[in-house]
């Protein structure tokens, strides 16, 4: 006769790995659940309190989750301060200052790292997405309207070749 005993100790007697709910919480992050993703990730975080990479995606997903912006980068940049030779550590802390409405800073953290890894694409592509944008060519259509979007490129790849 089963009274459940059994079960609740099989439970408890489950340790957790951090590797596999860090991994599925960065899934979960790739595939926009933020509030799956810190479950997973906090979990990873009280496991190894230390690990550059648990903090930093704790930070990220903090961020897009609940927008506790403060919290959020204090983690981010606890990441780069144990790692600093990590890119991807330097791109969530840009999301996060991005995301806070904290444009300068993030531009300034994402210059900073530019400088110390050269050209990477990555940080490239995440610097441009922060630069301020133009207005959309008709305001009065929102900017993801196909006449703004296919106009917005034109205008766009005539100012690059005019040098602008």
């Amino acid at each position: 006769m089963s009274l459940g005993l059994a079960t609740e100790r099989t439970k408890e007697a489950v340790e957790i790995d951090p590797m596999v709910e860090f991994k599925k919480g960065v899934e979960l992050l790739k595939n926009d659940y933020p509030k799956k993703a810190v479950v997973r990730l906090r979990r990873a975080f009280e496991c190894d309190q230390h690990n550059p990479y648990y903090i930093s995606f704790l930070g990220l997903s903090i961020a897009r989750a609940h927008r506790k912006w403060v919290q959020a980068y204090e983690l981010c940049e606890i990441a780069v301060q144990l790692k600093p030779t990590e890119i991807q550590f330097h791109l969530n802390l840009g999301e996060v200052y991005a995301s806070a409405g904290l444009r300068e800073k993030a531009l300034d953290k994402l210059d900073d790292a530019l400088e110390r890894f050269g050209d990477d694409f990555r940080l490239k592509q995440a610097r441009s997405k922060v630069e301020n944008r133009r207005n959309p060519i008709f305001p009065f259509f929102r900017r993801e309207h196909f006449l703004n979007r296919e106009l917005g490129r034109l205008r766009h790849r005539a100012l690059k070749g005019l040098g602008k």
